[in-house]
Order: structure tokens, then C-alpha cells, then sequence
């Protein structure tokens, strides 16, 4: 059992305006809320509920309303009671936690990743004819093999940061590197500056390691009607760095991960130079920073921008070569890497050497990679913007200039109820809540720009028939949707 627990005040604000989320009886409204927070990670598995006479008080709801809910989430499969134990959000197999929906085609927006390379199983059958000459030894590779490091060194001198094979480390993809220097650089009780809102996995494991979380806000890329703008947040990070002196800060400095903001050189220069007064280690994940569209300016990588130490940069091939290939590192200065490589073993044994030898393969062809993404970003930003453009034209999509996604703002805080509509469409996406610590972010919603063509014109269908069907719901106001043509 875990000790996890919710308190009936937390999940109130997590429920946020749950009375609008279904049409129906109430406990029908509260179970579906509590579902998609189960679903989406807000609520996580193993946590355990708040007993249903306080949740009941709580929300000014008859004991019996609470009690109807929570067994309609046992039949789903989304809860685990016992007596004398409460019940514990869980997640079952796919078919209960998500079930078909009635359209016959099932869109996931709700990962901002691209498809494979066209190309990448010519080069895989290359990879695995080269297999044969590292079957001598145990195959368990814990900092990566030289090839592939050097490789990847070579990558951050072609853009302007002088790197040597061993300040290189090899990992399970970018969420292995986030979790693997969580663990060395955190204790527990520090505190840890992150991006509100921010990529979601990272300041999960932050707090895994035991971080108190201190959010700086961000405003979306060409932000509107906003009180926040880039230079703000560069002047909240100094600030947050000097009041809370935290151990570790999670940045993306690139085409940070929902909203699309990049920092200027100025900014980068700011934020390494407080961090360095304070002895901040800045956590740079740089996954999508060679990602750029039409970016006015090339910075280089962040480390370049302060003292050595004082930046740790995290890449991937996840979001340029494949999801499916499991391949990240960590660049820093070799006493860290040192220190992450002796504290792998309890997690893992090391990073596969096939995947190794693919992506050693394909870091020389890294600019022609990078050629095709962009030309793929640029045609489904635009028609992404085209489509949002003539079906919600009260909404704001910022134009982004780089990167893989795009932060909606849609004009009410619904967005929680949009995902739960939409899944009925059969699309399912990220609601704005799920990029934050605290269920803030309603009025958003992330969505990739990576996607095919094809796919973002029939995404952009069905998210028009879920938002119109929302239109009898209370949670919405009628003034804000698109009118049916």
C-alpha cells in the first residue's frame, strides 16, 4: 500500500468545476473528473483517496453522491478498495482504463512526438550487422559506448560548446537522465526551481527524489493579454534562486515544453550567472532545441552561456529520430558524470548497445535529420493555426517559431472538460492541468504541431464536435463557442 495520500482539500482543487465535466447525475460528474486525473497522472497510482463521508463534506455533496462514484471507479478498474484501508487510484489494463471510443479511428495528441524516420530500418539492419563485433564482453554498458559518445561530443562542438567523449553519459532516453541526476543532485528537503507550467515527467521525478518544488511562471511563446513576459520569468528565476537558494533548477531554455518560449542569449547569460552566485545546478533540457522553424536568432547551447559546471544539459533523439529509440545523454563536467554512472546500477545495468550503434550511425546525418523535421513542423504549425483559426476563432494559438508544440489558450478554464468530450470523438489530449504541480492551467491546452497533415485536420474535427458538445454543459459559457456552421 502505498503512503501516498490525498486529502479531500487537494482533490477539491484538482476537481476544479467537476459539476460540468458530464451531463447527468452528479456522481456520474465527479467519477469522470476523478478518472481523467487518474488517467492523465494528476492523480497518481497508488495514492490513496480521501474516505468519502470527508470528501462528501468537502464538496457539500451526500455521502451516498461520493460513495456511487467511487464504485463506479471500481468498475473501471481506476480504484482499489479495502476495508480499513480507503481506496487507491490505480490503473488496470488498457482496454478498462481506456476504453475504445465509438469512432472508429483513435487519435493520440496527447504525445507531441514525431513519426519514425523514413529511413531509420535501413539503418537499424545496418546497425545490427555491426552487432556482432560487441558480442565479446557482457553487453552491460553503463556510460555508453566510446563511438557513440564521441559522436556526440563531436555534435555540441559543431555548435559552438567544446565537449571531450567523457563528459558524455549514455542513457534510456532524456526521462532516464532526468530521474538519474535528480537522484545525485537532490536531497531530500532541497528545493528545486522548475517552469510553471513544465514537461511533467521531469518535476515528477524531482519529487520522487525528494525536492520541495518551487514554480517560477512562463508565458506562452508571443504571449497576449499576459502579465509575464520572457524577460519576467529570467527576472522570477534570479529571484527564485536568491529566496529559495534551491540545490537544482529544471529549465528548457528552447522551445520549452508546452508553451514554445525560447530565451534569448541576454536571458541565458542572466540565469547561468544567478545560479552560479547561488551554486545552482541548472538541469538544461535541450531535447527539442535544434528544433527551430524560423527562429530569429541560434543560440548556443546553454552551458556556453556561464561558468562549467553550472549548466548540465540533457539531450534525446526522441523528439528527431524516434520515440522507440530509447537513446538520451547527459553532458557535464566528468567528477558528475562520475557520480551518475555509480549510482545507475540500482535503476538499470546500462543503455542497449544495438540502440547505441544506430544512433552512433545517425549523429553524422544529424543536419539532414533536422532538415526534414523542420520542414514537417513548419507545415503543421501552419496548418494547425489555419484549422484553429476557422473553427475557434476566440481562441489564441501563439505562433511558434521552433519546437513541438503549441499552448492554446482557449478562453474558458475547461480544459480538463474538453480532454473527457474529446475522448468520446476518439482523440485524446493533454488538458493544460497536467503541465502543472498545482491543477492550474485550465483555460489551456497543449497541442503537437509534429503530427502528420492528416492527422491534425481530423484531430481538429473532432476537437470542434467535442467542444460543441459542451455547449449545454454549466462548466461553459455558450458565448464561447464556435458557432455551428
Amino acid at each position: 500500500m502505498s503512503d501516498a495520500t490525498l486529502s479531500a482539500r487537494a482533490l477539491e482543487n484538482l476537481l476544479g468545476d467537476w459539476r460540468g465535466a458530464a451531463r447527468g447525475a452528479a456522481y456520474l460528474a465527479l467519477a469522470e473528473r476523478v478518472r481523467l486525473l487518474i488517467l492523465d497522472g494528476r492523480v497518481s497510482v497508488e495514492t490513496r483517496l480521501p474516505a468519502e463521508r470527508e470528501l462528501a463534506d468537502r464538496l457539500g455533496l451526500s455521502r451516498t453522491t461520493v460513495t456511487a462514484a467511487y464504485r463506479h471507479l471500481r468498475e473501471q478498474g481506476l480504484l482499489r478498495s479495502l476495508r480499513g484501508s480507503g481506496s487507491v487510484a490505480r490503473l488496470p489494463g488498457a482496454p478498462a482504463a481506456m476504453p475504445a471510443p465509438p469512432a472508429a479511428l483513435q487519435l493520440d495528441l496527447s504525445k507531441a512526438a514525431p513519426a519514425a524516420l523514413p529511413w531509420l530500418a535501413e539503418v537499424a539492419r545496418e546497425a545490427a550487422e555491426e552487432l556482432p563485433a560487441h558480442l565479446g564482453d557482457s553487453g552491460f554498458d553503463p556510460i555508453g559506448t566510446p563511438a557513440l559518445r564521441q559522436a556526440i561530443a563531436d555534435r555540441y562542438a559543431l555548435r559552438g560548446l567544446p565537449t571531450s567523449p567523457d563528459q558524455i553519459m549514455v542513457t534510456i532516453g532524456a526521462q532516464h537522465a532526468i530521474a538519474l541526476l535528480s537522484r545525485v543532485l537532490v536531497g531530500r528537503g532541497d528545493r528545486a526551481v522548475i517552469e510553471a507550467p513544465t514537461y511533467p515527467h521531469a518535476y515528477e521525478a524531482l519529487r520522487v527524489a525528494g525536492a520541495r518544488l518551487v514554480p517560477v511562471p512562463v508565458s506562452p511563446h508571443d504571449a497576449i493579454d499576459t502579465l509575464t513576459s520572457a524577460d519576467d520569468e529570467v527576472e522570477a528565476l534570479e529571484r527564485a534562486f536568491v529566496r529559495a537558494n534551491p540545490s537544482t533548477a529544471y529549465l528548457m531554455p528552447d522551445f520549452q515544453n508546452p508553451t514554445g518560449r525560447s530565451f534569448d542569449e541576454a536571458g541565458r547569460e542572466r540565469v547561468l550567472d544567478a545560479a552560479a552566485r547561488q551554486g545552482t545546478v541548472v538541469i538544461a533540457d535541450e531535447t527539442t532545441a535544434e528544433l527551430d522553424i524560423d527562429r530569429p536568432f541560434a543560440p548556443l547551447p546553454l552551458a556556453a552561456y556561464g561558468p562549467p559546471g553550472t549548466a548540465v544539459l540533457i539531450g534525446s533523439v526522441g523528439k528527431t529520430v524516434w520515440g522507440g529509440v530509447r537513446i538520451g545523454w547527459i553532458r557535464a563536467e566528468p567528477t558528475l558524470i562520475r557520480k551518475l554512472v555509480a549510482v545507475r546500477a540500482p535503476g538499470d545495468l546500462g543503455t542497449p548497445i544495438l540502440e547505441q550503434l544506430l544512433v552512433t550511425r545517425l549523429m553524422p546525418r544529424m543536419d539532414e535529420i533536422l532538415a526534414l523535421r523542420r520542414a514537417e513542423l513548419r507545415a503543421g504549425r501552419d496548418r494547425l493555426e489555419e484549422l484553429i483559426a476557422e473553427a475557434f476563432p476566440e481562441w489564441h494559438v501563439p505562433h511558434v517559431d521552433g519546437g513541438i508544440a503549441t499552448w492554446i489558450g482557449i478562453g474558458a478554464p475547461v480544459s480538463s472538460q474538453l480532454a473527457l468530450a474529446a475522448r468520446s470523438q476518439g482523440l485524446l489530449i493533454a488538458a493544460g492541468p497536467r503541465f502543472g504541480i498545482d491543477g492550474a492551467f485550465e483555460r489551456f491546452l497543449r497541442l503537437p504541431i509534429c503530427q502528420p497533415v492528416a492527422e491534425t485536420e481530423a484531430a481538429v474535427q473532432a476537437l470542434r464536435v467535442a467542444w460543441e458538445s459542451m455547449a449545454g454543459m454549466p462548466a461553459v459559457d455558450a458565448g464561447l463557442l464556435p458557432a455551428v456552421v
